[in-house]
């Protein structure tokens, strides 16, 4: 059967996700992480995107950004991920197999209060993982980047943000919204208001992110 086509529309606001394969370590050290910020930065020059946030895991990294155009959210992906594999291949010469666990997920973002939930979610991820005591203190992430990197790599937020962010990242997300959240994670499902998520999903032609797992419950005849 033929791959279905990924829909990612240029302008619109994407979170991308990829784990290592069977969960492995894809960041052994620190050297790791740095040369993979590296590569984002390098991947810039090959697709036009604004990046707004980032963390990077032990076993998997989350990248908010905005293409351009309707192509450059695939050219920067697959070059930044071909790019790291080849890298990690030379750098550890006795793994074998995939790195990655597959292609890499992607699901759109409304602007607004849903981009600042999903940063929010994103640069926690060490805190929930209890890598750290708050979240500002692991160096992989847009929230503690350094200037050089910051300056280098991210763009201006598509909405104010807001003066006591650090400590609006050390509360977590609220249970609900944590919930679609993953939701979105796991179907690639446009994650936004009720009425931006069905719109968006028929615009791009991803409806059956939104449609209920399962089969349909069969009316009772009479």
């Amino acid at each position: 059967m033929p791959r279905t086509r990924r829909a990612a529309v240029g302008g619109v606001i994407y979170h991308v996700l990829n784990r290592g394969n069977g969960r492995m370590q894809i960041f052994r050290k620190p050297g790791d992480y740095r040369a993979f910020v590296g590569l984002m930065i390098d991947a810039k020059q090959r697709a036009a995107v604004d990046v707004f946030g980032y963390c990077l895991m032990p076993n998997h990294w989350h990248i908010i950004l905005r293409p351009a155009g309707d192509t450059d959210l695939a050219a920067y992906f697959s070059w930044l991920t071909n790019t790291h594999v080849k890298r990690y291949r030379s750098h550890y010469q006795r793994t074998s197999g995939h790195l990655y666990q597959g292609r890499f997920k992607s699901f759109p973002v409304q602007e607004q209060d849903y981009f600042l939930s999903l940063t929010r979610y994103v640069e926690a991820n060490p805190l929930r993982a209890k890598l750290v005591t708050r979240a500002q203190d692991w160096p992989w992430s847009s929230l503690a980047c350094d200037r050089d990197v910051s300056k280098s790599l991210l763009a201006p937020w598509p909405v104010p943000r807001p003066s006591d962010w650090a400590a609006r990242v050390n509360q977590l997300v609220d249970a609900s919204a944590a919930r679609r959240l993953t939701t979105s994670f796991e179907r690639s499902q446009p994650f936004g208001s009720p009425t931006w998520t069905s719109r968006t999903a028929s615009q791009m032609g991803i409806e059956h992110t939104i449609r209920p797992r399962g089969r349909p419950k069969k009316e009772d005849s009479k």
